[in-house]
């Protein structure tokens, strides 16, 4: 029984106590947090927009690089509160910030970049944004646009997601449109039927 508690003691120990001030463990997530804001704010929106695996591979290797930064040597479960704690709460202050300074805001966040206007792509914007015809493509293909052909407009937010302004109705709208017509067709058939068998 004695032995058992102290195990229990052991274990409660190693789970909850500190490996490093609690200065450190706020500062350090403090520091990383501005640091990543900053440089995904220098490489543009691209990252955001994960528009191919090598993006989505940088920014999952992103987030175990930085790990130890935000750790150090500590790893137990009161750290990682005071971690997570520090995180959301420099967040809810620098998002609450921005917005009370809308210039500001727009300064950090970037503008939104036009990489089509009356159907033509404009291929600076692309290079800009380190972006290809063929990405722009696929963009287009996952908002249901078979071809660029289809589209009016087309804006990259500085969040990363693509605005897409079609020159037509969407492929299911007119889909729909059709399904209509020819349901509308029906019922004057049917009732050209009934009228002659009236007749008759």
């Amino acid at each position: 029984m004695h032995l058992h508690w102290l195990l229990g003691s052991t274990v409660t120990r190693d789970m909850f106590a500190l490996a490093l001030p609690i200065a450190e463990k706020m500062l350090r997530p403090a520091i990383v947090y501005v640091f990543l804001v900053i440089l995904l704010r220098i490489f543009g929106k691209r990252e955001l927009a994960q528009l191919n695996p090598f993006d989505l591979v940088v920014l999952l290797s992103l987030s175990n690089t930085v790990q130890n930064a935000i750790i150090g040597d500590d790893n137990s479960v009161t750290g990682g509160l005071i971690g997570a704690f520090t995180l959301l709460t420099v967040n809810y202050l620098v998002v609450r910030f921005l917005f009370k300074h809308r210039r500001l805001d727009e300064i950090l966040e970037g503008q939104p970049t036009v990489l089509m206007e009356q159907g033509q792509v404009l291929g600076d914007a692309l290079a800009k944004e380190l972006l290809t015809p063929g990405e722009l493509l696929n963009v287009a293909h996952r908002q249901g646009f078979e071809s660029l052909n289809e589209i009016e407009r087309c804006v990259l937010e500085p969040g990363g997601i693509f605005f897409i302004q079609g020159k037509t109705p969407p492929r299911s709208e007119r889909l729909h449109g059709e399904v209509l017509s020819r349901l509308d067709q029906l019922s004057r058939q049917v009732a050209d039927l009934r009228q002659h068998i009236v007749a008759r």
